[in-house]
């Protein structure tokens, strides 16, 4: 439920909706997304989570993050730690969790309504703090993929579940046959 005048800003966790939309087999419009919640409310900001490879020569989200910039998106990164696992694995670690609590918690004054693109239940006490601040909170992730991507205890606590498959024809596109070197979202 979306009010016309009431400020809304989007907090969008880039690994998790993602990982989301690729379980649900298609691709987010960035462009689209946008259009979306601007005609759903007053759109104060609109966030974007990622963390980076840095040492890389190429990195295949480095062109995302450079269109969401320039078209209207507050971009919130930082390197990613890479590791070799016990196995023997190179890993790669990227937490935006706290950066995008902190944003949150610094907007709400001037919110009504927070919308969070993830379904990680490491957010539920955020939703929670919004909420006892006055914030109305909408969480967008999915239960139609298997195993479903949102945390329960997150979707519980949240004003509003918004089911990411439900704006497939709103905000989706097919998604893109990858390139020779391509990789995922970190």
């Amino acid at each position: 439920m979306f009010y016309k005048d009431e400020r809304l800003a989007l907090f969008i966790d880039g690994s998790n909706l993602y990982a989301a939309a690729k379980a649900l087999g298609f691709d987010i419009d960035y462009k689209l997304l946008r259009q979306e919640f601007e005609r759903r409310g007053k759109l104060v900001r609109a966030f974007y989570y990622t963390a980076l490879l840095e040492n890389e020569e190429y990195s295949p989200i480095r062109p995302l993050v450079d269109w969401l910039h320039y078209n209207g998106y507050a971009m919130v990164t930082k390197p990613a730690k890479e590791y070799t696992d016990s196995m023997g694995r190179r890993k790669v670690k990227g937490n935006m969790d706290i950066e995008l609590a902190v944003n949150a918690m610094e907007l709400a004054p001037r919110l009504d309504h927070a919308v969070l693109f993830s379904g990680d239940g490491d957010f539920r006490p955020l939703v929670e703090a919004l909420q006892r601040m006055g914030v109305r909170v909408s969480v967008v992730s999915t239960i139609r993929s298997q195993p479903p991507m949102i945390a329960d205890e997150l979707r519980r606590q949240a004003d509003n579940f918004i089911e990411l498959d439900a704006l497939r024809d709103v905000i989706g596109r097919p998604p893109r046959e990858p390139r020779e070197g391509d990789s995922t979202e970190a």
